[in-house]
């Protein structure tokens, strides 16, 4: 093997996290991946990679030169795009980080008609709501809902999104329609999120509006909250891309239009070196033509 292929097995694995799950991702054996990277690590001259019987870290050495190495494969990869003829479809592996929900609802059945349309691509879709560490964990994009914090990252808007405050029409039968966010003192709010206290965002003359509230139901997922609002048990504030079919169907109403904070934008993000990749580029514009004026 060369060089480059040495580099491959040896990004595969720190991101598989094991021999043997970088084994079958790569379809080879998991004596060969281990006796690949003991060579990589010879010839270099330094130790890559930390074995026990338990994990697989890696040394100080070994993420320096796995960041090289990565980026390293990405500039082949591009290179070799480059000099496809323009109308070749994307080719490799694209590894996508996306909220759960969005990905559950709307991304998922998204990228199954995109990679009907680019068979030469494949995709790893990770579905997690922590904020991901695109490079460091190697991620080509991500998928990230609301403000976006200062960084070195692209960001290509996708959509916007509205956040929704709602109740079942049983619900607000039996226990009224608050009328100002300072009424929700008053009801069994459904919390999302894993915080102790939990302020709900409105906007009042076009100023931020920040209501404490409360409630028995808190979860760390949005369509568990969604589904707790439809089944009776309070009022939710979530976005419109979780509760939108919901509404459709009337089994929510909405609650507090004129307090209703400014939309929430959906971007797909990427590292700097990786805005030539023609996935993230033919990805991202799918995106967005899907997307761009969808109804959440």
């Amino acid at each position: 093997m060369n060089q480059l292929e040495d580099m491959q097995i040896f990004v595969s694995t720190v991101d598989a996290g094991s021999f043997t799950a970088a084994a079958d991702r790569l379809g080879f054996s998991k004596q060969f991946i281990s006796r690949r990277i003991m060579a990589l690590e010879a010839r270099l001259g330094g130790r890559l990679l930390i074995r026990t019987t338990r994990k697989l870290s890696v040394t100080e050495t070994g993420r320096a030169y796995y960041e090289r190495a990565l980026k390293i494969i990405d500039e082949v990869n591009d290179a070799e795009q480059l000099v496809s003829n323009e109308n070749s479809s994307p080719r490799g592996t694209l590894r996508i980080s996306a909220p759960v929900s969005f990905g559950t609802l709307h991304l998922g059945p998204a990228i199954a008609r995109f990679m009907l349309q680019c068979p030469e691509l494949r995709i790893e879709l990770d579905l997690s709501d922590r904020f991901v560490d695109i490079v460091g964990e190697g991620y080509d994009m991500a998928i990230r809902i609301g403000h976006l914090a200062d960084s070195s990252l692209i960001a290509r808007h996708i959509a916007p999104a509205q956040m929704i405050t709602c109740a079942s029409p049983a619900y607000l039968k039996t226990h009224g329609k608050p009328t100002t966010p300072q009424d929700l003192k008053n009801h069994e709010c459904l919390l999302y999120g894993h915080a102790r206290s939990v302020e709900w965002v409105f906007s009042e003359k076009g100023k931020p509006l920040r209501v404490a509230v409360k409630g028995r139901f808190r979860a760390n997922n949005g369509e568990l909250a969604s589904a707790a609002a439809t089944a009776g048990l309070g009022i939710v504030l979530l976005p419109s891309f979780i509760v939108g079919e919901a509404l459709r169907t009337r089994q929510l109403l909405t609650i507090l239009d004129a307090y209703a904070p400014p939309p929430l934008n959906i971007h797909a993000v990427y590292p700097q070196h990786r805005q030539s990749s023609l996935a993230v580029k033919v990805f991202s514009d799918f995106l967005r033509n899907t997307f761009g004026k969808a109804s959440f």
